[in-house]
């Protein structure tokens, strides 16, 4: 909690997390919050009845199945909200009536609007808002991020940035039916320029500073109520760097492989997060799953409880988000930083609109 003449927190007893949501994102919160040393998870909420279970099974004590109940009846320092981004407000103005700190699941909220209310809410009640930019904490995006501070290119005038994957959809063979929410305009916000260039928009600022929207397209390879690509132009004032985005729900992607592309062109070279990836992402997957075995046994730190990349940046991010908490300090990725990537977000989302305006472009549709 922020902003109060005292910490909440007056001993050295675990810090107390609450899990909103055990889908599959809460999931990969709540395992890796139990994987912490010095945080317990109290409780989880879900209202779908399988979830529950996963989270019984995970260890969770407590589930209930609507976050509401959960949030009066634990006494929490934290919770994590995994839910769609249309219960993100609501669920972090219950918090902010418990006093409970967040960490919300990236989008923030749907609009800029949403979002303004939420930080107005939770700076009045003086609790921390936290949020899952997940990309940031790669270790391949870090090793970019940590090249380009040192030098290693030089000035970059140029810079780009994919971010592809198969979701909601799934790969197929799809066993089970996606959820539908993040189908839904007004559930989920928007398609692929949210779901993905969230994430995009905070590692570039991470990079190169304040960021301005140039032009941007969105469109349709499915005949989907959301977009599934888009494609954003971007000048960073400070580096003088013009960036090209682009994000895609259309294409595979089988984990541990992720299907993202950074690089940085610069003038004395060419900086790529492919240079910091695994060369066998499996082997190595293997390897971090026999270092988790023998530090169970061995009682050392477990290395994060799945080997891979994509959850690796999550179990960070929480990380860093709790450890703030127990410190009552604001969290290195706060709800400012959330607030300024919905902000890229509707700027793209404006000019692809008055782009289409003015061309008369139609939208995309499937070719068979």
């Amino acid at each position: 909690m922020l902003s109060l003449p005292f910490s909440r927190r007056t001993d050295s007893s675990a810090l107390t997390l609450g899990v909103l949501g055990v889908g599959n994102i809460g999931m990969v919160h709540l395992k890796s919050a139990r994987a912490m040393a010095d945080v317990e998870v109290v409780a989880a909420a879900d209202p779908v009845l399988e979830n529950r279970r996963r989270a019984e099974r995970a260890g969770v004590a407590r589930t209930y199945d609507d976050y509401a109940t959960l949030l009066d009846a634990e006494t929490l320092d934290a919770a994590v909200v995994a839910l769609p981004p249309i219960l993100h407000l609501e669920a972090v103005e219950r918090a902010a009536a418990a006093g409970v700190d967040v960490f919300v699941e990236k989008p923030l909220a749907r609009s800029t609007d949403e979002a303004e209310q939420l930080l107005e809410t939770a700076e009045s009640a003086g609790i921390a808002v936290g949020v899952d930019h997940t990309l940031r904490y790669q270790p391949d995006v870090a090793g970019v991020r940590e090249e380009y501070e040192d030098g290693a290119a030089g000035h970059v005038p140029y810079a780009s940035l994919v971010r592809l994957n198969d979701s909601p959809l799934g790969r197929p063979p799809v066993e089970d039916a996606p959820p539908s929410w993040p189908l839904d305009p007004d559930a989920a916000g928007g398609g692929s320029l949210l779901e993905l260039g969230i994430h995009c928009f905070d590692v570039l600022y991470c990079l190169f500073g304040d960021l301005e929207v140039r032009s941007a397209a969105v469109g349709n390879t499915l005949e989907l109520p959301v977009e599934d690509a888009a494609t954003v132009l971007m000048y960073a004032p400070e580096t003088e760097t013009t960036i090209t985005l682009h994000c895609g729900s259309y294409q595979w992607e089988e984990l541990p492989e992720v299907n993202t592309r950074l690089r940085l062109e610069g003038v004395t070279g060419t900086i790529s997060n492919a240079d910091h990836l695994p060369d066998n992402f499996y082997a190595d997957a293997a390897k971090e799953a026999l270092t988790n075995v023998t530090s169970r046994v061995t009682d050392a730190e477990p290395t994060v409880f799945g080997p891979t990349f994509y959850l690796r940046a999550h179990y960070r991010a929480l990380e860093d988000f709790c450890e703030a908490v127990r410190a009552d300090e604001r969290p290195p990725v706060d709800g400012e930083l959330g607030l300024q990537t919905l902000e890229l977000a509707e700027s793209a989302y404006e000019l692809a609109a008055e782009t289409d305006d003015e061309r008369g472009t139609p939208t995309l549709e499937v070719t068979r």
